[in-house]
């Protein structure tokens, strides 16, 4: 059993970053909404094995009405505790502090002076004034200020705006942070959150993927029992790592279904066959709804309309493959004389952490929706399957290491995120064949020649030194010059970014002599194309994916 830190979520966007930098630190983490109750906090802790609590941010303010409190037991448990922006207002507001909104507010860098030496700032530093000060170059997200510290606590850190930009009661181990140490934007964020974790908490640093599997197909095992499972596999990251670990959790138990909905990469219904037939030996039906999906999306504009159709078609397909494995699964049961193996009553999905909180899918449902996903809450209850889904809790990071260790291919991988509605969200407006067909040819372009680009600094091609990197298809077109003759094509854009967390992303330098071949290459091999664009905005204001 693992020793774990217990995050209470206040509905930040950035929650699970915290989740994230713990995890990286090789401790255990979970993350329950804020309002959980005495009796669900006291029993929680009830093993021992809970080291520390931290509680996240929010989009609120303390003074407003609303019951984004903590529990006072978290402050009663004898526990360390670390409040983070919001979590250090509540902590405040709670123990007899007071809290104001500013005159001034914090959006972006900060530097902040660290006082008082405390266990949880001592030695850690980004540079000292020449009067000896320590500073800390942090990120900031606030219009609200501790105005008057609790009893017990004293001064921690501070900025010129925002006077108490930290606070700690040492005896009782209470921490209180005003900057985001979560955020890539704060340079020691990470060494902070480990000596609150491993230091002050004590916490044991055994949280490691490889040894995890055993628990995860344990977990599978105990949760499926002789039950079937049917899954929707993608060929992306996420649903080829889930299928391998249920795949060696109940073997022929799973039967993968491969939808192509005609908005897939160039050639990727083959790779995903080849691979999980040929190579994994897995059970894979695969069905062509083309056709289907590309009808229910004809006239349709709106991303978040064009999203709910992707999902909605495919219930509609796992509900025909479902109807059809629970026939053929009473048919094999007759023939072996008994129910050995019951019929699939599971669908699994590889849905993981990122989807769950941009969709505002969190537990207690405090986030703000910016997008909505078809694999988080898309399956309506006539579905009438139960689901499994075996790295909700994971990130992206934790997901490919889990799947190295699973025995998957580097290249499987690590390879960049592809959404779950496939090039549907990447055709901006009405999604048509002609423009799926055009996009993945200039994608598949992209795609390799970020493979060939190799970057002399670093010895890394510029496909593994971005994170994400696609085409998108833009519904207008514009006039060109070929040859001697006029064109008037369609314009495609260009996006890669480079990110640890997808949170935040920059978007990536890359060469000039690589936009110019890729450019030169859609535009000759590609009839239809003869615009490409590059997109040079980071996240946020911009999301990565378009839309």
């Amino acid at each position: 059993m693992h020793q774990k830190i217990l995050i209470l979520d206040f509905g930040s966007q950035v929650t699970q970053l915290i989740a994230r930098r713990i995890r990286e630190a090789h401790v255990f983490c979970e993350v329950h909404p804020c309002d959980v109750s005495d009796d669900w906090l006291r029993a929680y802790a009830r093993d021992g094995m809970l080291k520390g609590i931290i509680l996240s941010g929010s989009h609120a303010s303390t003074y407003e009405e609303h019951e984004l409190r903590a529990s006072q037991v978290v402050y009663q448990l004898g526990i360390p505790v670390l409040g983070i922006c919001y979590g250090m207002f509540t902590m405040a507001v709670q123990l007899g502090g007071l809290v104001a909104p500013s005159n001034k507010r914090e959006f972006g860098h900060a530097d902040v002076r660290a006082h008082a030496h405390t266990a949880l700032l001592e030695g850690i530093q980004d540079y000292a004034t020449s009067m000896g000060h320590g500073m800390l170059q942090v990120w900031m997200s606030h219009g609200d200020k501790v105005t008057e510290l609790p009893p017990g606590f004293k001064l921690m850190a501070s900025t010129d705006s925002c006077p108490i930009a930290g606070m700690a009661d040492e005896e009782r181990r209470f921490y209180g942070l005003q900057f985001h140490p979560e955020v890539t934007h704060t340079k020691r964020g990470a060494a902070i959150l480990e000596r609150f974790v491993l230091d002050i908490c004590g916490a044991r640093a055994d949280w490691i993927m490889g040894d995890y599997i055993s628990e995860a197909v344990a977990k599978i095992r105990a949760q499926v029992g002789c039950e079937g499972v049917i899954l929707g596999l993608s060929g992306g990251v996420d649903s080829s790592v889930a299928a391998a670990l249920i795949h060696r959790a109940i073997g022929d138990q799973l039967t993968c279904v491969f939808v192509d909905h005609g908005l897939l990469r160039l050639n990727e219904g083959d790779m995903v066959m080849e691979m999980f037939v040929g190579k994994l030996h897995a059970k894979v039906i695969r069905v062509d709804a083309a056709g289907q999906f590309l009808g229910q999306l004809a006239g349709v504009s709106d991303p978040e309309s064009k999203r709910k159709i992707i999902g909605r078609e495919f219930v509609e397909v796992f509900k025909a493959q479902a109807l059809a494995l629970t026939a053929q699964g009473a048919i094999d049961n007759v023939a072996r004389q008994g129910p050995a193996v019951k019929a699939a009553t599971w669908l699994a999905q590889g849905t993981i952490y990122p989807d769950v909180i941009e969709s505002g899918g969190a537990k207690n449902k405090k986030a703000v929706v910016i997008k909505s996903h078809h694999n988080v809450g898309g399956l309506p209850e006539q579905l009438g399957l139960k689901l499994l889904e075996p790295l909700r809790e994971l990130f992206k990071d934790e997901v490919r290491e889990l799947g190295v260790a699973l025995g998957l291919p580097h290249n499987m991988v690590y390879r960049h995120p592809f959404p779950g509605p496939g090039l549907g969200v990447r055709i901006l407006g009405e999604v048509k064949k002609e423009y799926a067909d055009l996009l993945r040819r200039a994608d598949a372009i992209f795609i390799e020649e970020l493979h060939n680009f190799v970057d002399e600094s670093s010895g890394k091609n510029w496909y593994d030194l971005t994170s994400q990197a696609f085409t998108v298809f833009l519904p207008v077109k514009s006039v060109g010059v070929m040859g001697d003759g006029r064109t008037y094509d369609y314009v495609v854009a260009l996006r890669a970014v480079q990110t640890s967390d997808f949170m935040t992303a920059d978007w990536a330098e890359l060469p000039y002599a690589l936009l110019k071949k890729v450019s030169s290459r859609i535009i000759n091999e590609v009839r239809g194309i003869n615009h490409v664009t590059y997109d040079v905005s980071s996240k946020p204001p911009a999301t990565i994916e378009w839309e």
